[in-house]
């Protein structure tokens, strides 16, 4: 009974979370869009996303974008992280760790029951994996501050973005289907430990998390320079990519949905290029 209710606790407060970030990016997305957007040479309008608004700071616009950030990587990761960080309790319980249902904790953990020790390594995990999707931002942000400015300035180079975007998704959906993509979503799909057994101390959990946000970054590298690239405030894209990211970690032939995702991206950005072009 410990164990379900143990589950039923883990299961509720992810269903929380994820509602809770959802909404907060949901509005956030509203009060950006509400600003307006810039419109560029060549058709096209660029985010507020990578402006300051006015009387902000530099370091003030970085941490707003950082926080927003943060919060939409938890509403688009969440779906696909509960069913890796659910394996990572079960290997808990199934590689000698458990004994008689009592998780053997180290005694720095405190004289918690085996719950919420479990809980707690758990959010260990989740705080050590979304810690390399915040790193992430934090090397997006300036990367877009300065492509923006450039554009800008540059207004040769800002009507070329319509082809340049096009570019990007072919070349995002050709990453899709090579076997670096394939290697790293194997390493976000398979059960932690390896089948060895997994210590249960804060620093492992950390480090796992680590790792396996390493693994993720580099798995979903592509679909987020998509997103990046097509509208980093577009609900919609963010859907998409969401339920790309999703579907490729939980279905079964997870490979071949990968691959068949990189066939619609290298489509969409032809599309792009075509239209940016002229020609549809």
């Amino acid at each position: 009974m410990a164990t379900i209710g143990s589950e039923r606790l883990f299961f509720g407060a992810s269903a929380l979370l994820f509602a809770a970030s959802t909404a907060v990016t949901i509005a956030w997305c509203g009060s950006m869009s509400a600003m307006g957007e810039m419109p560029m040479p060549g058709g096209w309008t660029m985010s507020m996303a990578w402006m300051r608004m006015p009387e902000q700071t530099w370091p003030g616009a970085a941490a707003s974008f950082l926080g927003m950030w943060t919060v939409m990587m938890v509403a688009m990761m969440l779906p696909s992280l509960v069913p890796m960080l659910r394996r990572y309790r079960q290997a808990l319980a199934t590689t000698g760790e458990t004994r008689t249902g009592r998780l053997t904790a180290p005694a720095r953990l405190g004289r918690l029951t085996a719950p919420a020790r479990l809980g707690r390594l758990t959010a260990l995990v989740g705080a050590g994996y979304f810690f390399v999707w915040t790193a992430f931002g934090m090397a997006a942000f300036p990367l877009g501050v300065a492509l923006a400015a450039i554009e800008m300035e540059q207004r040769a180079l800002a009507r070329a973005v319509p082809i340049a975007v096009g570019g990007v998704v072919v070349l995002a959906g050709a990453l899709q289907l090579t076997a670096w993509k394939a290697r790293h979503l194997s390493c976000c799909r398979e059960s932690p430990g390896g089948g060895r057994r997994l210590p249960v101390d804060a620093g492992t959990a950390w480090r796992h998390g680590l790792r396996l946000g390493l693994h993720c970054t580099r798995c979903c590298a592509g679909l987020m320079v998509i997103l990046l690239v097509v509208g980093v405030m577009d609900l919609r894209a963010m859907a998409v990519v969401m339920a790309a990211i999703t579907a490729e970690r939980l279905a079964p032939a997870g490979a071949r949905v990968a691959r068949a995702i990189g066939v619609v991206a290298v489509g969409a950005g032809l599309a792009l290029i075509a239209q940016a072009l002229g020609l549809g």
